[in-house]
């Protein structure tokens, strides 16, 4: 039986919280009263989102994929505002093109984000919650943890090392009073998924939807949450669905897209952005390995 957790006054730490989908995390956590940690590696865009959330939002300086700046951030939160009740681990990002001419350093980098980050966090906050034997752990996966997409098989990929992770670590918490559930949107209206012609565009949704689902997840426990919740009827339909058949229908609306259709002009924000953080975190990470030898 989990113990419950009172979001007013709850103490939230939200990963990739400055923008889109974690951002409107914040949001949702913030109207219900918590006490949310924003968490993102562009220091200065989540001091500005907490700013404009209010409600006592407090921001910090977070590389998910480094250890010493994850265990930082948690201690720094705990400092600021408690004990931890809920970690979000929002923060990812995607590289979108053919596989076989993916940089290995997107590969690793689409890897240590969104899925290193959230075994991170996960070692860092969870040994607390289950001595105090209450919490909740919330990982943002997607729908492309169930499903698979031409152009994006480095954040598939991460995305189905999420939601397998986080399915074995629900029954290792068994017992405890503490609990994690996966979060699979499908496409959201952000700038991650800006520059590619979505099929059927009128299905995408709002990240306020996500936020809204990823607070109620702390109430009622889910092991796996699609956003929109369809998604789960369209998961078991696929399961039955003949492989020759679902290989048709994707060629029919163009699953490729993200490598035939992408509109680079209306992706360039993005794609600049995320050229400009993964270098600064390899030239952190190259600091810190002269600094110390011994550091991997």
């Amino acid at each position: 039986m989990s113990a419950p957790i009172e979001l007013r006054g709850a103490v939230v730490a939200v990963t990739g919280g400055a923008r889109g989908i974690g951002r409107a995390i914040a949001e949702a956590f913030a109207a219900r009263g918590a006490t949310v940690c924003i968490g993102d590696l562009d220091g200065d865009a989540a001091a500005e989102a907490a700013r404009e959330i209010g409600g006592g939002a407090q921001p910090f300086q977070l590389d998910v994929s480094d250890r010493d700046s994850f265990a930082s951030f948690l201690a720094a939160v705990e400092k600021a505002a408690g004990d931890l009740d809920v970690l979000v681990n929002n923060a990812g990002i995607a590289v979108l093109g053919s596989f076989l001419e993916e940089s290995d350093k997107n590969s690793d980098a689409t890897i240590d984000v969104n899925l290193r980050g959230p075994m991170i966090g996960m070692r860092l906050a969870l040994p607390g919650m289950v001595v105090r034997g209450r919490g909740h752990v919330v990982n943002v996966a997607s729908a492309a943890g169930k499903f698979r997409a031409p152009g994006l098989a480095s954040y598939v990929a991460s995305k189905h090392g999420v939601v397998g992770l986080t399915a074995s670590i629900q029954d290792e918490l068994r017992g405890t009073g503490v609990t994690a559930t996966t979060v699979m949107p499908f496409v959201v209206k952000t700038e991650l998924a800006s520059g590619v012609k979505i099929p059927f565009e009128f299905l995408a949704i709002g990240p306020e939807k996500v936020g809204a689902a990823v607070v109620a997840s702390v109430e009622n426990r889910p092991r796996e949450v699609f956003v929109p919740r369809w998604g789960h009827a369209l998961n078991f339909l696929a399961m039955l669905t003949p492989k020759w058949l679902e290989s048709r229908f994707r060629r029919s609306i163009g699953d490729d897209r993200a490598i035939t259709g992408v509109d680079a002009a209306g992706r360039a924000a993005y794609t600049e952005r995320l050229e400009r953080q993964t270098a600064q975190v390899v030239t952190d990470e190259d600091s810190a390995a002269r600094a110390d030898p011994a550091r991997p």
